[in-house]
């Protein structure tokens, strides 16, 4: 589900084996080129009226320039939990520093997510958001209803991360408002 450009030549992750234990560490560039399993975060933002936070990807974005988005989502960097990776991602596209971050579930590798096991986190009620412009262009809370009218008639907008996670019932579950 890689629709994040984290300058890859840089990054190194760990390759990670059917059942998500770690192989090896290679550059990211590298895991993608092999189309090899490895690990990554996605984060739901909430605000107080349970609306979620889409961003809209800046216009260099190597993937999807100019498509909404989930709240955030990134890879999991080598030695990194996915913890951690949630709350760097958190504060790198919108300089969000949460007070509470809440793991809802894992999604396993499969060709839909890019071979990535996905970590799903949630932050309910957030505060302040300042996104960042070099990633993100802009950023708007949406309720399910017009999440669900975006799907249905503006997909092409929209990231594949977004649509697959719509898909599976991940933004609107009965955990959201917990």
């Amino acid at each position: 589900m890689s629709s994040h450009n984290e300058a890859a030549e840089n990054l190194a992750a760990e390759a990670v084996d059917a059942d998500n234990r770690p192989l090896l560490v290679l550059p990211l560039a590298e895991v993608h080129r092999q189309f090899l399993n490895h690990r990554s975060v996605a984060v739901l933002v909430y605000d107080q009226d349970n609306r979620l936070l889409l961003q809209k990807r800046g216009p260099r974005r190597t993937l999807y320039p100019g498509r909404w988005d989930l709240s955030t989502y990134g890879h999991v960097l080598a030695r990194e939990s996915s913890y951690d990776a949630a709350l760097r991602r958190l504060w790198a596209d919108l300089r969000l520093r949460p007070e509470r971050l809440r793991h809802v579930r894992d999604i396993p590798a499969g060709p839909e997510t890019g071979r990535e096991f996905v970590s799903v986190f949630a932050v309910p009620r957030a505060g302040h958001l300042e996104p960042n412009a070099e990633r993100v262009s802009d950023g708007f809370f949406h309720t399910r209803e017009e999440l669900a009218c975006l799907v249905r008639d503006f997909r092409e907008l929209l990231t594949p991360s977004l649509v697959l996670f719509w898909e599976r019932n991940l933004p609107f579950s009965p955990w959201e408002s917990a």
